[in-house]
């Protein structure tokens, strides 16, 4: 009998920068360190404990999973790596290690593995993992209230949560320049904003990411926020604190961009990033949470095969 292979096809545009995937992560890995090591400098050993942890872990599930299923073993790609490593860098730094297991699960099971494997997600992993962490354990995500409990000595207080509460006189001492260098509370890799602008920056000349989606995103954000704020400067804080707090930079340059849940398209990407940026205004400012990054990162996965359909229309004449 003649072996008939099977042809896998898909539409059109294609992107492809040259790298595989291993080098893709490891470069990931490499963008992402000056932000996680930052996170280790500001709140110390818990924070290691997190990191290793979740790192590990989510390795670990994905080799249980190769086996369970009978496929081969993936690990060598280092995708488990990034996943547990940007896992870590958007939970406290308090968070206890049940959590962390059952999140880089749900990251690498359910996020990432149940919808095929790398490539197949239509959803960042991190992403759905954070969000069904959050509405079931929300208090593990009050930052402050965190550091209290566990009698973390750090005197900050979380921008936007202190924002939602009290308004922007509660954070009017707040300078930029201390949130950008990251002098806040939050997520372990997600306070230092000047070490996360790098690893994007450096992400985007590489190649591994597209400029569209994150800078489309921090101008959706930008612009809704001065919107906000010129309407009423005593209840809504400026542009510029809401890109410097919170999960903005993160969200921007190493969760909305992710190959296999966001457009491929030119004008779908700015559309899509914009949208997004929108939505986080929304649910900072009159929403229910004091953070939407990675909310409004997962509506954006969710529209994102009809955002992807919006093209322009091609040059020429029909004869």
């Amino acid at each position: 009998m003649s072996s008939r292979k099977q042809l896998i096809v898909s539409h059109a545009p294609f992107w492809h920068n040259g790298s595989g995937v291993p080098e893709r992560s490891y470069h990931f890995l490499l963008a992402a360190l000056p932000a996680a090591l930052m996170g280790l400098a500001t709140f110390g050993a818990p924070a290691l404990a997190v990191l290793s942890l979740s790192v590990a872990s989510a390795i670990g599930w994905e080799v249980a999973f190769n086996y369970v299923s009978k496929r081969p073993v993936t690990v060598a790609d280092g995708n488990a790596a990034v996943i547990g490593l940007l896992f870590a860098m958007v939970m406290p730094a308090t968070t206890p290690w049940w959590l962390v297991l059952l999140g880089t699960l749900l990251a690498i099971v359910v996020g990432k593995q149940i919808f095929g494997g790398i490539g197949a997600n239509p959803f960042h992993p991190v992403a759905l993992a954070w969000a069904i962490l959050f509405v079931s354990y929300r208090p593990f995500f009050d930052f402050d209230g965190m550091l209290v409990n566990y009698n973390f000595d750090f005197p900050a207080a979380y921008p936007i949560a202190a924002l939602k509460a009290f308004g922007p006189e509660a954070v009017a001492e707040l300078p930029l320049l201390d949130l950008l260098l990251g002098r806040q509370t939050g997520g372990i890799g997600a306070t230092c904003g000047l070490a996360i602008i790098a690893g994007g920056v450096y992400l985007i000349l590489r190649g591994f990411i597209r400029w569209e989606i994150a800078l489309s995103f921090i101008g959706g954000i930008f612009f809704t926020a001065l919107l906000f704020h010129i309407g009423d400067p005593t209840r809504y804080a400026s542009p510029w604190f809401h890109l410097l707090t919170g999960y903005t930079l993160i969200g921007a340059f190493f969760l909305a961009p992710e190959d296999s849940s966001s457009p491929v398209n030119f004008a779908a990407m700015l559309i899509y990033g914009a949208l997004m940026g929108f939505m986080v205004i929304l649910i900072r400012n009159i929403g229910a949470f004091a953070d939407g990054v990675i909310l409004a990162i997962l509506v954006g996965n969710t529209i994102n095969p009809l955002v992807d359909k919006i093209r322009p229309k091609a040059l020429g004449k029909v004869t």
